[in-house]
C-alpha cells in the first residue's frame, strides 16, 4: 500500500512538473519591448581610442560636441587617443514611465582596441520613428580586457563592448497605453492548434467558475480573443488567467545541428522499425617525396621525385534494429549501434529520406 501511495505521489509530481503557466508559453498582443539607437563618444580612454586619421567620424563627432560647447578647433589637427567613437543601443520596456532608467550596450564603432575606463558622453537614444525617448551618459563596465607587448598580445573576452547598467533616463513613453477597454488577444510563442485550444478551455473554465463566463475564444493557431468581465479590470484579469496552467502540445520535431554535432529530438518523435547499418570508411594520403641525386662527374640535376602512399580502411559496420513507440526506445536503439553524433546525423538523414522518421527533420 505504500508503495502504491508513493507511485502515485510521483506521477502526480511529474504531471505537476510538465504543465507551465499560460503566461510562460503566450503574450499579449502590443506589450513588448522597443528597439533604440544613437552614436555617442567614449572619453576618459588611456590610449586605446580612435586614431583620428583612421576614423574621421569620431575627429567630425569631437569638433562638433567641441564647437556646441563654445570651442572652435575646426582648423586644429586633433590627435588625441582618448575617444572612441560608438554606437549605444537600448531596450525600452512596454509602458515604462518617464524618468525611469534602463540599461544601455556601448560598442565602438572605430579601431579603438578597448573602452575599459571610458565614460560615455550625454547621448540621444532615439527609436525607429527619429524621436528621442531617453538620454544615455555614464561610465561603461567592460569584462574583457587586451593588453600587448612587444612580442605577445592577450586579450580576454570583447573589451571594445561594454555596458552601463541603467545609464539611460526615459525622456517619453512610447505612445500608447494599456487600458481596461479595448480587445486582448494572447499570442502563442509556440504556435500550435492544440496548445491554443488548450489555453482557450483552461481560461473558460477558470472564468466559468469565477465570474461565470465564457472569455476566451480561439481564432487560429498563434492567437486566442479575449473578452474581459465588466467587473474586473484588465490588469488584474491577465494577471489571474496568466497563473493558470496548461500542458502544452510540441510537435515531433528533430533538429540536427551539423557544425557543432547537436542532435534534439522531441518527445513524440517516432521511427517506424528499419534495419540500419553504418560502417566508418577512413581514407589516409601520405605524401613521402625523394630525392634523386644524379652520379659523380655527370651532366644531370637533383630533381625531387613525388611518391603517394594512399590507405583506405573500413570498419566493421553492425546491423540493428531501430524503432519503438516512444522517444526512449528510440535513444535506446541508437545508442545499441554505438555511433558518434556525425554518425547519428548521417543515420537520421538517411531514415528520413527512406520514409520512417514520422518528424520534422530541421538541419541548421
Amino acid at each position: 500500500m505504500l508503495r502504491l501511495a508513493a507511485a502515485l505521489l510521483l506521477c502526480l509530481t511529474v504531471a505537476a512538473d510538465a504543465s507551465v503557466r499560460i503566461k510562460d508559453v503566450t503574450g499579449l498582443r502590443g506589450v513588448r519591448e522597443n528597439q533604440l539607437i544613437g552614436y555617442g563618444l567614449v572619453t576618459g580612454l588611456k590610449g586605446t581610442g580612435d586614431s583620428l586619421r583612421n576614423s574621421p567620424f569620431t575627429e567630425q563627432a569631437l569638433q562638433s560636441m567641441l564647437d556646441a560647447m563654445g570651442m572652435n578647433v575646426r582648423r586644429s589637427q586633433l590627435r588625441t587617443r582618448n575617444v572612441a567613437a560608438v554606437m549605444v543601443t537600448a531596450e525600452l520596456p512596454a509602458f515604462i514611465g518617464k524618468g525611469s532608467r534602463i540599461d544601455v550596450t556601448v560598442s565602438s564603432l572605430g579601431d579603438s582596441t578597448s573602452l575599459m575606463g571610458g565614460t560615455l558622453i550625454l547621448t540621444p537614444l532615439a527609436g525607429a520613428d527619429g524621436q528621442t525617448y531617453a538620454v544615455a551618459q555614464g561610465p561603461v563596465a567592460v569584462s574583457g580586457f587586451s593588453s600587448q607587448g612587444d612580442a605577445e598580445t592577450l586579450t580576454q573576452g570583447v573589451p571594445t563592448v561594454g555596458r552601463i547598467p541603467n545609464g539611460a533616463i526615459v525622456e517619453q513613453r512610447v505612445p500608447g497605453r494599456f487600458g481596461d477597454s479595448g480587445s486582448l488577444t494572447l499570442e502563442l510563442k509556440n504556435p500550435d492548434f492544440k496548445t491554443a485550444i488548450l489555453v482557450t478551455d483552461a481560461i473558460n473554465a477558470f472564468t466559468m467558475a469565477r465570474y461565470g463566463m465564457r472569455t476566451a475564444y480561439e481564432q487560429d493557431l498563434r492567437t486566442v480573443a479575449l473578452v474581459k468581465p465588466s467587473n474586473v479590470g484588465a490588469t488584474r484579469f491577465i494577471a489571474e488567467i496568466g497563473e493558470l496552467r496548461i500542458e502544452p502540445d510540441t510537435p515531433a520535431r528533430v533538429v540536427v545541428d551539423e557544425r557543432t554535432g547537436t542532435v534534439v529530438m522531441g518527445q513524440d518523435v517516432q521511427i517506424s522499425t528499419v534495419a540500419v547499418t553504418h560502417g566508418n570508411l577512413t581514407v589516409r594520403i601520405t605524401e613521402m617525396p625523394t630525392v634523386s641525386q644524379p652520379q659523380p662527374f655527370s651532366a644531370g640535376e637533383t630533381v625531387v621525385t613525388p611518391q603517394t602512399l594512399v590507405q583506405a580502411e573500413q570498419g566493421d559496420g553492425q546491423l540493428a534494429i531501430v524503432g519503438g513507440a516512444d522517444l526512449q526506445m528510440l535513444v535506446r536503439g541508437l545508442n545499441r549501434i554505438g555511433l558518434k553524433p556525425t554518425g547519428i546525423i548521417a543515420i537520421l538523414q538517411a531514415i528520413k529520406t527512406a520514409g520512417a522518421l514520422q518528424a520534422d527533420l530541421v538541419i541548421q
